[in-house]
């Protein structure tokens, strides 16, 4: 830890003790960062073998050297005779797999996710604005000691059809939907919900059309989460229920689906993103790439189906734990049904349906 002083409590409040930091954490040897050097030369020099970390995330993009990379070179340069190898596959392989304890914190922003949106059904009306009800998950958000996993997307009417929408500023106009694509951090650990509103509280009959569609879809892939599926053909169920309710509602042409190639499938002009991804101590969490999903991995389920002609998008999506006895929701109690939805908007107390 870094060594505190009088003047340093001065501007920035009471920071532990060597004691303290022993207590709250369990760990037997507490040293200050001004004492590191010279201890990882005494490690350096019994070393053989040393594994160095790198931000190794497929979607990361580092422009500016990061302090870990500075490490990086530094012990390279210091030490250029030792054997190194990457730290980041073993990290990802044991960051995929959550522990107990780890399930138990997403369970915990889960939870305040679930109030939050409670709290925003209940507050949508006619006339309100997207950063209204941002404000309103803030407060409930913050005032339980969590945070925004994310930039949170607010999107009523046409912005729903831009998946990263985040002004988050427009109106809320009656017979709209709002897609509220909006989760907490908890300890770090993060959560991710989508859900649809109906700005006045009921879904117009087109509306509760594609609604239902992208829930039935969301019930397929969800209930394809098992252990031994690898992304890509989890990707393919998805396409495949997606595909069979556009046709449904003749958004695409049966022929279009049989003539459609491997990379530009048809189901792709309304239905654009990815089913899912891990989530953890990032939204977008790590993982072996291309290695079957285990128990243990938490994952996202995701579809959605946007409209931009009708100024309409829908998504639904849970954050779900991958188990040796199928997939679970960890936002199983927050209402997913459109008849719940409506119900809660209503102020009625109608459960949302019990889902595993």
């Amino acid at each position: 830890m870094r060594e505190t002083s009088p003047l340093i409590e001065t501007w920035e409040g009471k920071r532990l003790s060597k004691e303290e930091a022993k207590t709250v954490s369990g760990i037997a040897r507490v040293e200050w960062l001004s004492e590191f050097p010279v201890l990882f030369r005494a490690l350096m020099c019994e070393a053989e073998n040393v594994y160095l970390n790198n931000n190794e995330h497929p979607r990361a993009v580092v422009t500016v050297e990061t302090r870990e990379a500075r490490f990086v070179h530094e012990t390279h340069r210091a030490f250029p005779l030792h054997r190194y190898h990457r730290l980041a596959p073993l990290l990802h392989a044991l960051r995929s797999v959550k522990s107990d304890a780890e399930v138990a914190l997403l369970r915990q922003a889960c939870a305040i996710t679930g109030d939050g949106f409670r709290r925003v059904a209940r507050f949508l009306k006619p006339g309100v604005t997207e950063n209204e009800v941002e404000a309103e998950f803030a407060h409930e958000f913050i005032s339980r000691g969590a945070k925004f996993a994310y930039s949170p997307i607010i999107g009523s009417g046409a912005n729903a059809c831009a998946l990263h929408y985040i002004q988050n500023d427009g109106p809320c106009r009656d017979g709209d939907l709002l897609l509220l694509d909006v989760a907490a951090c908890c300890a770090n650990y993060n959560a991710d919900l989508t859900r649809t509103l109906p700005v006045n509280g009921r879904f117009t009959r087109r509306q509760r059309q594609i609604y239902d569609a992208v829930l039935r879809v969301y019930r397929v892939c969800e209930a394809a989460l098992e252990p031994g599926i690898t992304p890509k053909e989890w990707r393919e169920v998805a396409d495949e229920a997606m595909a069979k309710e556009l046709v449904d509602l003749k958004l695409i042409k049966a022929a279009e689906v049989r003539k459609q190639g491997a990379e530009k499938k048809a189901v792709r002009k309304y239905f654009m993103h990815g089913i899912g991804h891990p989530i953890g101590l990032d939204v977008h969490d790590v993982s072996v790439i291309g290695a079957p999903i285990e128990a243990g991995w938490v994952m996202t389920c995701e579809p959605g189906i946007y409209i931009p002609e009708e100024n309409l998008g829908i998504r639904l999506e849970d954050t779900v734990l991958v188990t040796k006895d199928g997939p679970q929701s960890l936002m199983a109690d927050i209402p997913m049904e459109a008849g719940e939805i409506e119900a809660l908007m209503a102020g009625k107390t109608k459960k949302a349906r019990a889902r595993r």
